[in-house]
This record gives structure tokens, sequence and C-alpha cells, in this order.
């Protein structure tokens, strides 16, 4: 009969034999032929932690050997010697990372029961070369079924060790309470990932103590108040992710400083009032969101100092004003959204210039005017959607037969009853009797003026103006996830 104990990656068994027959050429005479262990009370923590996510399986029967040479998946351990590293004493094992809640068949750590809590026992005694905490789906709501939700006590912030380089909670949005400012202690924290719970209160000023911080993800939780400026301090931040809270006041100048940042990503909050002209300094941005906030000032002029910008959005802000003309050094750009942001004027033609990588734009339920920029057949090598609608552009389409019907209905013009197609793109629409297909709500431009003919209304029989089938649409972002390894 098979065993329905869980199974031990190879890896977990063979690498630390590996390593302790290596390092049994450096220990003290007469403990040759000792096995590295891990120290009783380590275990016995261990046995605690696994406990409190889960006291219905007896994690003892299941693993009751050397929880680093025999634990489940998720329990990592290295090798130290006696000291903590001064190279003396005998070769130890301690554990470095703890990862519990089943993620998947090809990370099967430890899994969360129905009743979840936060042990005791995690602390520098406990610990003391803990890196890794990891929580995953296991305050999920089957817990505490009368209040759908698991406080997270104050004194776990309390007992977190010193040691801690990474902190991540993913998949727990039953998890309540607040960020304590003791997190401020953890200054070898280079991770912390907090997502999707219902954690809130204020984003602590002691996130500034954290000088070693390379990624901090607080997305989708209801985090309130402002962003503290302290977080100008974290210089080594590489992506800062504070989406989906309920995050007002301003935009700190003092994130301008975040010279390292890759990733910044503040959308879905209450954020108001202008962009800084010092994130400007933000040379190695890649990924920048700031859409669905209530952002003012017209689009920000500091995007032109960002020459290794990839994707840029800005959608659902009040911006105002005209496009600018910041488009030269942008040459990178994959996707611009700035749907619904009351934007005027005309769409400027060094976008068709300049955007050779472009694959999505979203100028799309603004007040833009004017011709699209014939310039913009130079997007159609890379182009996967352009989002035009909604506005009130006039002429003729610019984009050739084959790109239109290439990319089909993600060429989107509705709305915008002064745009025509010529006989080519008509044709290619499908003719104006078929009025569903690739541009077919656009009627047929005159000759001599580029504007639309008169067309019959085929269902009533009366003269109509070429119009658009207007059609209720959501203001439209592109999420993309990045995954940084550190």
């Amino acid at each position: 009969m098979a065993s329905s104990h869980c199974s031990i990656p190879i890896a977990v068994v063979v690498v630390p034999l590996l390593l302790a027959v290596a390092a049994a050429g450096s220990t003290p005479s007469g403990a040759d032929d000792e096995q590295p262990a891990l120290p009783a009370a380590e275990q016995e923590a261990v046995y605690h932690v696994l406990k409190s996510v889960n006291p219905g399986v007896d994690w003892r029967y299941l693993y009751p050997d050397d929880l680093c040479l025999s634990g489940p998946h998720g329990i990592v351990c290295d090798l130290f010697s006696g000291g903590g590293g001064d190279g003396g004493g005998p070769i130890v094992y301690h554990v470095v990372e703890l990862n519990v809640g089943y993620v998947s068949d090809f990370s099967p750590n430890p899994p969360c029961g129905d009743d979840p809590a936060f042990s005791p026992r995690l602390s520098d005694n406990d610990f003391p070369f803990l890196r890794k905490l990891f929580f995953y789906g296991c305050f999920n709501g089957s817990s505490s079924p009368s209040s759908g939700r698991t406080l997270m006590p104050e004194s776990f912030w309390d007992r977190l060790p010193s040691s801690l380089e990474e902190l991540v909670f993913v998949g727990n949005p039953s998890l309540g309470g607040r960020l304590s400012s003791r997190v401020g202690s953890l200054i070898r924290l280079r991770r912390f990932v907090l997502t999707g719970t219902r954690i809130s209160g204020d984003i602590p000023d002691a996130f500034g103590n954290l000088r070693s911080l390379q990624q901090l993800v607080l997305s989708g939780n209801r985090l309130r108040g402002r962003i503290p400026s302290s977080l100008g301090r974290c210089e080594a931040l590489k992506i800062l992710d504070l989406s989906g809270n309920r995050i007002a006041g301003s935009l700190p100048p003092g994130l301008g400083r975040l010279k390292a940042l890759v990733k910044l990503d503040l959308s879905g909050n209450r954020i108001r009032g202008l962009v800084p002209g010092e994130f400007a300094d933000l040379r190695r941005l890649e990924f920048l969101d700031l859409s669905h906030n209530s952002l003012t000032g017209g689009v920000p002029t500091a995007l032109a100092a960002m020459a290794n910008l990839k994707e840029v959005y800005l959608s659902g802000n009040r911006l105002g004003g005209k496009i600018p003309e910041i488009w030269e050094n942008l040459g990178g750009i994959l996707g611009i959204g700035m749907s619904g942001t009351d934007l005027v004027g005309g769409i400027p033609a060094s976008m068709g210039v300049f955007l050779g990588k472009l694959c999505y734009l979203g100028l799309d339920n603004n007040r833009l005017q004017g011709r699209v920029p014939e310039q913009f057949r130079g997007l159609e090598g890379t182009a996967r959607e352009i989002n035009l609608e909604n506005n009130q552009l006039s002429g003729r389409v610019p984009f050739s037969a084959g790109f239109v019907v290439g990319v089909g209905g993600k060429l989107k013009l509705a709305g915008n009853p002064g745009l025509c197609l010529d006989k080519v793109l008509q044709a290619a629409a499908g003719g104006p009797e078929k009025k569903a297909g690739i541009l077919g709500y656009l009627g047929l431009c005159n000759e001599t003026t580029a504007t639309p003919l008169p067309v019959m209304d085929l269902q009533h029989g009366v003269g109509a103006a070429a119009g658009c089938c207007r059609r209720p649409w959501s203001v439209f972002f592109l999420c993309i996830i990045v995954v940084f390894f550190f």
C-alpha cells in the first residue's frame, strides 16, 4: 500500500549529505563520523510553527527525524559553524527558510489547515539564521468563520528574527490587522510582499529604515493615509507596488531619489495633485503605472527623461492638457495607456515616428481632435492594439489594409464620427453593407475633402450621417506581472 506521507525531493536529502561530506574534513578531531544536525531547540520550534498553521496534522509522526535531512518541502536549511560563521565549533544545520501553504505539486509546502495561527516561536532565539518567511493561502476565510478574518497580532512583529531578509504573504484574503512600525527593525529585509489581504491603516514611516529593501509590494490591501516620504531613503528599491489600496494625498517628491527603481505601480488609489518633476530622476524605470487616481496637471513631462521606459499607464486621471512632445528618447516603449484622461488637441505625429516598438496604445475616451497622423503607419510593424475610441478625431484613417485586417477588432476607432475610410480600407472592412465588420461602422471618405460621405440607412431608408456604434466601454488598462529574482 502506498504511503500517504509527503514525498521528499531527492535534492533535500542528497545535497545536504554531500555538503556534510565536504565539510567533514574541517570538523574537529574525534568528530569525523558525526553527522551535522539541526539543534534540538530549533527542531522543536519548527514543529511548533507547523502545528500552528495546521494543528490537524501530526507533524512529529510524519517527520520524526532531523527536519533538515528528511523534513517537508518548504523547510530549507543551510550549514553553519557552531559559532555562527566564525570558523570555530562543529558544523551544524540551521533553518534559513520557512515556507508554509501548499502552492502546487512543484512547490508542495506544508499545507495550512482550517484554523491557522501565528506561532509565538518565531524569534531570534528560535531561528537565529532565518532568512525567509513565506505564507501562501493560509488565511483564506475558512478560519474564524464568525468574523471571516484572522487578525495579525502585534506580537508577530515583535518576535520576527532580525536575520530576516524576505517576508512574503500571498493569497491570504482574510488576514486583517495593521502594519507595525516595528518592521523598521528588520534592517536586513530585502523583500517584503503583502498582497490581497484586509490589512488596513497607514504605511509606517519606519519603512524608511530598511536601506537594504529591494522589493516592497503592498498591493490589493486596505491601506490608507499617505505614501510616507521616508520611502525615499530606501535607495536600493527596485520594485515599489502600492496598487489597489485607499492611499490618498500627493506623490512625495522624495520618491525621485529611488534611482534603482525599475517598477513603480501606484494605480487604483486616491492620490491627487501633480506628478513631481523629481520623477525625471527615475532613469532606470521600465514600468510606471499611476492609473486610476486623481492626478492632474497634464501628462508629466518627466517621462521624457525615462529612457528605459517600457510601459506607462496614466488612464483614469483627470490630467487634462495636450499630449506633449516627449517621445524622441522613448523608443523602447511597448505600452502606453492614457484612456479617459481629459486630453485635448491633436495626436502628435512624433508618436508614430519615435515609438517604433509600440504594441499597445490607449488614447480612448478623451477629447482629442484632428487627424490620425499619417506617421502612425510606422507603428504597423509592432502594434497589436490601438484604441482611439470616443474622441473627436476626423479625416481619413491612415492605416494600410493589411494592418487593419491583421489586428482586426483591436483597432478601435468607434465614437469618432468624423473619421472615414478610403475605398481600399472599406473593402478590407467588408464593404458598407457589413457595418458589424472590421471598421464597418466608418463611412467612405469624400475623395476631395477626406470627410465621410452620407450613406443610406438601410433599415429606415433615409439618408443618415455615417456615425459610430457607441459601445459601453470601461476604461481599459494593461496589467503585466513582473517577476524579479534577487
